[in-house]
């Protein structure tokens, strides 16, 4: 008989601070957003602490007052680990650890971990691997000060190595080598996705969790991994589709998030390349959530990062059948109208519409709504690539329709 797995979720504490540019509104997205993170790597939120600063304090990160409300909540709750939204430096981590004895970790710690878990390839290991150790080189100072070597007296005097200079050689070396491996199999993966012809490449980019490996396997008829958490895909998922008789390559990457640590965007350089060298980009964007405007130019900019912003792009507004939206009573006078009351049909009319009709879908990839509209856009879109590319072949794909009336004559 199979015994039933218990999952033990690590109680955790989320900490963030509202400043003058951060209100405390969008300080809340942000900690749901990283209250999901945290359960992704598998810790359960029971408390948020937050602090109104004008800047972080460059010792600890918040004040000292918070900092012992903090520690008390942790003594008495038996809390295992802090989380802060931001990136913390290596003092302050250090600064912090000294006066709360639990696990101190932020937000790029935390999606690091998840990256980590996520590794399924070789290739992403190593990826994830090298993003670690550049993100621990600077942060060893402290963990290894009860194993120096340096001490004075009798037979102690003269040139030594610390245990940490040993550590940092060791981790120096570790970069190197994976740097060197990396670059082997950028190598590689170039010489794959030149050896794949001269079909159209479409890529399906977008924030972490809205839906990308649903449509990738909606479309392509694959078996892309899909969860409800975020980074489900690490690895690149390339599949060839076929719409009517219209071949081309497409491929799933990993999701965006606001803030993506930047050891991660140097080291997924390959993943990314599959953004960089598409012919056109499928902006996926998950319309249920409140912050997908967020979302949106958190991409972008990423997209303007690593130079894949002048792409042809269609935006997919995914998950229509989870959009709700919130009401207004008749007699509710004292209520204003923000975005949040906004039914799909306002959104279609607003910046929605300046995107074009031939660049805006809305569509729901689990229950395929509006998929003939989605397949007959992207066929046309990947159809102009191909004939721009290959004239002689306008003939042998012919409009969407036209395609349908020729299939219905057959």
């Amino acid at each position: 008989m199979l015994e039933k797995e218990v999952i033990n979720f690590e109680k955790t504490a989320i900490v963030g601070i509202v400043t003058q540019n951060q209100s405390e509104e969008k300080l809340n997205e942000y900690l749901d957003e990283l209250e999901f993170l945290t359960y992704t790597a598998g810790g359960q939120v029971v408390k948020r602490f937050f602090q109104k600063v004008d800047k972080p304090n460059p010792k600890t990160f918040l004040g000292t007052g918070k900092i012992d409300e903090i520690h008390h909540y942790v003594k008495e709750n038996g809390i295992s680990t802090i989380i802060f939204d931001d990136e913390l430096t290596p003092s302050q981590q250090k600064n912090i650890s000294k006066i709360i004895d639990c696990k101190i970790l932020d937000r790029t710690n935390l999606i690091l971990d998840i990256f980590a878990q996520r590794a399924e390839t070789s290739y992403a290991r190593t990826q994830v691997e090298l993003a670690q150790c550049i993100y621990l080189l600077p942060r060893l100072s402290g963990l290894w000060t009860h194993l120096e070597r340096q001490k004075g007296g009798i037979g102690m005097r003269g040139p030594g190595e610390t245990e940490i200079e040993t550590d940092r050689r060791i981790v120096r070396d570790r970069i190197s080598l994976l740097k060197e491996k990396i670059k082997a199999i950028d190598k590689q993966m170039g010489t794959q996705r030149s050896n794949r012809g001269a079909m159209v490449r479409v890529a399906l980019v977008g924030y972490t969790n809205v839906g990308k490996s649903t449509l990738m396997n909606a479309i392509g008829k694959s078996d892309v991994f899909v969860e409800n958490k975020l980074f489900a895909t690490l690895d690149t998922t390339v599949r060839k589709v076929v719409i009517k008789n219209l071949p081309f390559l497409l491929s799933d990457t990993v999701g965006f998030i606001r803030k993506l640590p930047t050891q991660l965007v140097d080291s997924f350089k390959s993943t990314l390349d599959e953004v960089r060298e598409a012919d056109l980009l499928l902006h996926v964007v998950d319309i249920s959530h409140p912050d997908f405007e967020d979302h949106i130019a958190s991409v972008n900019q990423i997209l303007l990062d690593i130079k894949a912003a002048d792409k042809p792009v269609i935006m997919v507004f995914n998950k229509i059948d989870s959009y709700r939206h919130l009401t207004i009573d008749e007699d509710d006078l004292m209520t204003e109208k923000t975005t949040k009351h906004y039914t799909l049909e306002e959104w279609k009319s607003t910046w929605m519409s300046r995107v074009g009709e031939e660049k805006a879908l809305f569509i729901s990839a689990t229950n395929k709504e509006n998929f003939e509209e989605f397949r007959e856009r992207v066929y046309e879109a990947v159809r102009q690539i191909h004939i721009t590319r290959f004239p002689y072949n306008k003939f042998l794909y012919p409009d969407y329709k036209d395609a349908i009336e020729k299939e219905e004559k057959e």
